[in-house]
């Protein structure tokens, strides 16, 4: 460990002092960005106008960090907690947290004429999990006007439709507030927009879980097929990403729906067209959306089991969704193909994968799961809740999908805390990991290797 130098520290000092500027990797500046943004939204909702009765400080802060992390836990009820202001609040919140505070400074800066520093392009590239500096600027505009799209046609659909039963000022706010929900995979509810109210609504429950899986495929898939338009003529990255987007949603709808369909809790009382609509929310919801239209902790326990290694794995790189991505676990299941029936290549679709990117996804696999466990057996420690709904919190807080077993009402302030940490962990983790990964610096020294035993 290097020994701390006065004199360095004084220079940087002097430095900030002179030119207002901090020396910071992307990954600590998007993550003191995500802090203050956090802060300011506990504060907000603090505040007398935006709450009912008073809340604490802690209930105000992990509102406003499920809000920025995009996760949906909530210890209170958003309806009768929060006034419409503080619902706003996190409506925004929401927002910035899903698109990121940096593509708003960068399309700000576009709109404004302003130059990109070089600093500020590696930032937005850490940001948008790009390898190509020259893609930056149209991937935040791409952003941009998918995100406004996107949630005005769902905005206009629900409004008309929750129209039927309601005026119009009431569905218009529904409207909103479920369009910018649900496209952001963010999973929180009014009491008028809960889907458990709506488990055989098609209109609804359709249109809930299309903005969840777009949302959730990321935005250089969307791009990508918005200008190829021809299966022929997409990029290897987003047919993969397509293919295992089909087959989870698929395999998890019917898994979901075998193992609940007798369940006198869940999908049981329900007809057959509702079975099969609430099977199909509880599967692509767990792509880190957070919505349920049947009781969570009512579920199986092998349900339960399913739905947190769908939680675990999430949804595409820069997109709505966490987890440790789907490519992620396709790039893992590659390699352990290719190991176990001895090919030389680790390939997809007839495309090579890198020795590098391999090895990012078992950091990143290894990583995740250390603090899933670490963060599961803190929990044990502090509450008396059932194990497997101890660990389903867990898997929720840091994957930010937002599902919970009914304990996250009952949990204590330390719990509270450590849930805190995960959703901000789960949102900005892995970008700090890809970038440590990708700033390594090769030694000029090379050792001898030696066989080592594994497996």
């Amino acid at each position: 460990m290097r020994n701390w130098d006065p004199r360095q520290s004084l220079r940087h000092y002097h430095h900030v002092k002179r030119t207002g500027r901090f020396n910071a990797s992307p990954p600590t500046v998007l993550a003191a960005g995500f802090i203050a943004l956090i802060l300011i939204g506990a504060l907000l909702l603090w505040l007398p106008f935006s709450n009912q009765h008073g809340i604490s400080p802690l209930t105000a802060l992990f509102s406003a960090a499920s809000a920025v992390t995009i996760t949906g836990l909530t210890t209170v009820d958003i309806s009768s907690t929060y006034t419409p202001v503080g619902q706003a609040i996190l409506l925004v919140l929401v927002q910035i947290g899903g698109l990121g505070f940096i593509t708003f400074s960068i399309v700000t800066a576009l709109a404004l004429g302003k130059r990109i520093s070089l600093k500020h392009q590696a930032l937005a590239q850490e940001a948008f999990n790009q390898t190509s500096i020259a893609t930056v600027r149209q991937t935040a505009r791409t952003t941009i006007k998918i995100t406004l799209l996107i949630e005005a046609t769902a905005m206009v659909i629900f409004t008309l439709w929750w129209w039927l039963e309601t005026d119009f000022y009431t569905a218009l706010g529904r409207g909103i507030f479920h369009s910018i929900m649900a496209f952001n995979n963010a999973g929180m509810s009014l009491t008028g927009t809960h889907l458990a109210n709506y488990v055989d609504d098609p209109v609804l429950v359709i249109g809930t879980t299309l903005l969840i899986i777009i949302g959730g495929i990321g935005f250089t898939v969307l791009n990508d097929m918005r200008q190829k338009k021809a299966w022929k003529t997409l990029a290897p990255y987003t047919k993969i990403v397509l293919l295992g987007t089909l087959a989870m949603n698929l395999t998890g709808f019917v898994l979901i729906w075998l193992l609940e369909y007798n369940n006198p809790k869940t999908l049981g009382p329900l007809s057959l067209p509702a079975q099969a609509l609430a099977a199909w929310l509880q599967n692509v919801t767990t792509r880190t959306a957070g919505f349920n239209s049947v009781d969570i902790g009512a579920l199986e326990d092998s349900t339960t089991l399913i739905m947190m290694v769908y939680m675990f794995i999430g949804g595409g790189s820069l997109s709505l969704a966490s987890g440790i991505k789907i490519g992620t676990f396709i790039v893992l299941m590659a390699a352990a193909y290719s190991y176990l029936f001895q090919r030389p290549q680790v390939t997809l679709l007839k495309r090579a994968i890198s020795a590098d990117t391999i090895q990012k996804s078992l950091a990143l696999l290894l990583v995740m799961a250390t603090l899933t466990f670490c963060a599961t057996l803190l929990m044990t420690l502090l509450e008396s809740a059932p194990f497997i709904s101890i660990l389903f919190e867990v898997v929720s807080a840091i994957s930010t999908t937002g599902l919970s077993r009914d304990l996250t009402p009952t949990l204590s302030a330390p719990s509270q805390v450590l849930v805190i940490i995960l959703m901000f962990i789960g949102r900005l983790g892995p970008l700090t990991l890809i970038y440590s990964l990708s700033t390594q610096h090769k030694g000029l020294v090379r050792y001898p290797e030696t066989p080592f035993q594994v497996g």
